[in-house]
């Protein structure tokens, strides 16, 4: 499901600054200064403000950062394609590069006019994915904008849906599982054509009279550790995975109180999983006979 999208994007200029906080198409610096197109530039229109990518049936659209992280969080606002949008997947994610990536997607699955967009999250370690789960929203998501993010640390992935927790993927290395934590990471999104899968499993195809199908972002942020591209992997994995979380409130999202759910959090979780989880990998019998190491059944 993700081949022909990281193939339009496989290639990418990285470029080195300090900061540990960045901000962009809201407060702050300015999404060009952060991000930069990956595949269709004519495909993809900011105002300053706004920013929208266009699918039609000549091409979709993506951007990339112009840096790599190590731990952080990264969120946009998101207002979905309306109406008729079967066969398009919307996909705000993170990723790492070469066959052994990491990767944490959100992928918005369009569907027919009067029925639920489904969010397919999927967590690609060490280059194996095959980790979907899937939800429906208690919202419309084509009404408004809405905040998806992605938070990562040394001890948890966690996505979030208008800061409700809707996944959490727990490091637990000390029982031989492996956690993607040691890779320098873009933030991605793109629009494009999927309609051999994305909706009912391909049996209802992308409807071209409806196009351009366009999806709009505003207030894309990243507050990461900011990898300099100078120094060496070893060293940068230091300094993100080092303890100074308490420095200015630097690397907040390590600080003890980000390790775990709070009770509340755990209660939305539990919630979201009770009321509006369509599929689970882990509990998936015909797909996996022996469930998954990370998966308890």
């Amino acid at each position: 499901m993700e081949f022909d999208r990281r193939a339009v994007v496989a290639v990418l200029v990285c470029v080195a600054v300090s900061a540990a906080t960045v901000v962009a198409a809201g407060n702050g610096s300015r999404f060009d200064e952060l991000f930069q197109s990956s595949w269709a530039s004519d495909h993809m229109i900011y105002d300053g403000e706004l920013l929208t990518l266009k699918l039609d049936n000549f091409s979709g659209a993506g951007f990339s950062s112009k840096s790599r992280y190590l731990y952080g969080k990264a969120t946009a606002e998101i207002k979905l394609v309306g109406g008729d949008s079967a066969g398009t997947v919307t996909a705000f994610y993170m990723s790492s590069e070469g066959a052994n990536h990491d990767e944490f997607d959100f992928e918005f699955l369009g569907n027919t006019t009067g029925e639920p967009y489904l969010v397919q999250t999927n967590i690609y370690v060490n280059g194996t994915g095959n980790r979907e789960q899937r939800n429906d929203l208690w919202f419309d998501p084509t009404a408004d904008f809405h905040t998806y993010g992605i938070l990562w640390n040394p001890r948890q992935v966690v996505f979030l849906v208008d800061e409700t927790p809707i996944r959490v993927f727990q490091n637990k290395e000390d029982k031989g599982i492996a956690f993607p934590g040691y890779q320098k990471m873009g933030v991605y999104s793109s629009l494009w054509n999927a309609d051999d899968w994305a909706t009912q499993g391909g049996r209802v195809k992308t409807n071209w009279s409806h196009a351009p199908f366009v999806v709009s972002y505003r207030d894309l942020k990243i507050d990461g550790c900011e990898v300099a591209v100078e120094a060496s992997d070893e060293d940068e994995l230091r300094r993100c995975s080092g303890s100074e979380w308490g420095k200015e409130g630097r690397y907040w999202w390590k600080a003890p109180e980000m390790e775990e759910l709070t009770v509340h959090q755990s209660h939305q979780l539990l919630w979201v999983r009770e009321k509006h989880l369509i599929y689970d990998y882990c509990s998936d019998a015909t797909r996996f006979p022996s469930a998954p190491p990370e998966c308890v059944r």
